[in-house]
């Protein structure tokens, strides 16, 4: 098969306040056009310069023509605006799905994708949500922000934010330091997510009067966690045991969203994973659902889709 000409477009900009919004602050939208599509994206005397191969270039000037449009009606870009626009050179259709409202002051998450947009829905209306879905696809981001946005509008009272400690074999003690320093590698993802959304004063206050709480799957047993939005994330490397002894955490007025990648499983192979015994035993109970998000709904790096792509390739390869 041939590949595709390399080639080069520009678009006309008329003004700096309108190529630093299309551009986004620090750069933002330029970068995510450039990652989301393989193209080289330069500026210089109010032109807009992209190269790449042919069909990418198209697209990329497909988006910054439609951002451009939309900086002259409303002033500014916004990030779900950036968002819309790939989706829609791309062909998929637009995901139109009100913001998720987070701590601080103007800042929202808003899902990217169509099976995103299902999660979020899900989250919002069972009280038990199981998702599974590859690297990227933002199944532990998602959780944090209808987390962070459900104790923003007081319909709890309690963040508890808990990952399996698999590779310390549930079994902390020998690590150095306090609690929160032996399973702080654990918990980082979620705390990373967590950072994005509220400011580190917030986040260390919100600890401290223990409304967040960052723990490891160990930990959990015996409690019952009222008005709480608890999540599960790296799920698929509990056992079934401790999956039953999880789930069963749950109080009054408390949602659980339980997160994991079942092609991930780090758990010895003849240990069943509790994510995938419970996908088919709580399957068909009210108040539950199971979203399953895939490869089309990754918005990390485009490398990250083609990357789950080799990977989920392999076996057929084999074959």
């Amino acid at each position: 098969m041939t590949a595709s000409l390399m080639t080069q477009n520009t678009i006309s900009v008329l003004d700096s306040r309108t190529l630093l919004s299309l551009f986004g602050p620090r750069d933002q939208h330029l970068r995510k056009i450039r990652s989301a599509l393989g193209v080289e994206i330069s500026a210089r005397d109010g032109r807009i310069r992209i190269e790449g191969q042919e069909p990418a270039v198209l697209r990329a000037t497909g988006v910054f023509e439609q951002l451009r449009a939309l900086a002259d009606q409303q002033g500014a870009v916004e990030e779900h605006d950036v968002d819309r626009a790939l989706s829609q050179v791309a062909g998929e259709p637009a995901i139109e799905h009100p913001p998720i409202g987070v701590l601080q002051a103007g800042r929202h998450v808003r899902p990217r994708t169509a099976g995103q947009a299902e999660y979020v829905k899900a989250m919002a209306q069972h009280d038990l949500i199981l998702c599974i879905g590859p690297a990227g696809t933002g199944k532990t981001y998602l959780a944090v922000a209808m987390a962070v946005a459900a104790l923003k509008q007081e319909l709890i009272r309690k963040i508890v934010l808990v990952r399996p400690a698999v590779e310390a074999g549930e079994s902390l003690g020998y690590l150095p330091g306090d609690l929160q320093a032996k399973i702080n590698p654990y918990l980082r993802p979620l705390l990373d997510a967590l950072r994005e959304m509220m400011d580190y004063d917030q986040i260390r206050s919100y600890t401290e009067q223990d409304v967040i709480e960052m723990i490891p799957l160990a930990y959990m047993r015996g409690r019952t966690l009222n008005d709480a939005f608890i999540i599960l994330d790296e799920a698929q490397n509990t056992t079934v045991a401790q999956m039953k002894m999880f789930l069963t955490r749950m109080g009054m007025n408390s949602k659980i969203v339980v997160s994991g990648d079942t092609t991930q499983v780090d758990l010895p192979a003849h240990v069943r994973s509790g994510l995938v015994d419970a996908l088919g035993r709580l399957r068909g109970i009210e108040g539950t659902c199971e979203v399953r998000l895939t490869g089309r709904d990754i918005v990390r790096h485009r490398l990250v889709q083609e990357i789950v792509r080799a990977y989920e390739d392999e076996p057929k390869r084999k074959r």
